[in-house]
């Protein structure tokens, strides 16, 4: 039985993400299907790549892993199989492969989309699914795909830093509004060698130290802590951290901006001393 995850940015309020499933199940009754969320905001690559980096690698060894993800980023002719520590991906050539992996893909192929049929989401549900059942029968990727594809590359979010300082982006909101910050654990002690700190944003807001759960502070007051996925993690004890402290998904286009007369911050900066 093959285990199938779904990732897209589709939403669940129409019959979009059910129609997938069918298209699946269509191919192969057979196949196990497990959602890792349809909620992904749109055209936000950082936040996707950090939410399905994080989940696939827990799954078991030759999972195939299908990622409805801005499928039309670009005017497709093919979409992309690509398998890489023991997990298949199968996702649009978008350059969000290399961002989720954060290096190059050990072995990609392309997937041709049939010109004479409408390039839709259940079209790349279908192409996803034939690739899969042919891998399941034995064929190799390169008898699957062709193997020749220049793949689009994009680098992931990178921290910047400092020997002073280390600045993050705000690259998720999770459901209780608590805020992740692209600064792993490991980054966050590398750069501190053993110094103090202060966690710096909104101008004014201010953690100096790193809690283990957020019954750490009282109820209302903001803490920093470090996720199951390793990274540092912004929060209000019972509380909507994101709202009450102005911050917001980072956009690529700028680190801060005015939305209806509020100052939403997009970074946040750790200071060693």
């Amino acid at each position: 039985m093959a285990l199938l995850t779904l990732t897209s940015d589709i939403g669940e309020q129409d019959y979009l993400a059910g129609a997938v499933k069918a298209v699946l199940l269509q191919q192969d009754p057979s196949f196990q299907l497990i959602d890792i969320t349809h909620q992904l905001s749109p055209f936000n690559d950082p936040q996707a790549a950090y939410i399905i980096r994080n989940a696939t690698r827990l799954f078991p060894q030759n999972s195939f892993h299908l990622i409805l993800v801005n499928l039309f980023q670009y005017q497709p002719d093919h979409l992309l199989l690509v398998k890489h520590n023991n997990q298949h991906y199968l996702l649009a050539d978008n350059g969000l492969i290399t961002m989720i992996l954060e290096e190059t893909p050990e072995q990609v192929v392309a997937l041709p989309l049939d010109k004479t049929k409408a390039r839709n989401t259940l079209a790349c549900a279908e192409v996803f699914g034939k690739a899969v059942l042919q891998l399941l029968a034995g064929k190799s990727l390169q008898e699957v795909g062709d193997a020749s594809v220049s793949i689009q590359v994009r680098n992931p979010v990178r921290p910047i830093t400092n020997s002073q300082y280390i600045e993050g982006q705000i690259i998720s909101i999770d459901h209780f509004e608590n805020v992740i910050v692209n600064i792993t654990q490991e980054e966050f002690e590398a750069q501190r060698k053993g110094r103090r700190f202060k966690i710096v944003f909104k101008r004014d807001e201010v953690i100096d130290r790193i809690s283990e759960t957020y019954a750490d502070v009282p109820e209302g007051e903001k803490l920093a802590l470090f996720n199951a996925a390793g990274y540092l993690e912004v929060a209000i004890n019972k509380g909507n951290a994101a709202g009450l402290l102005g911050l917001q998904g980072f956009s690529e286009k700028s680190t801060s901006q005015y939305t209806q007369s509020r100052l939403l911050y997009q970074t946040v900066r750790v200071y060693f001393e």
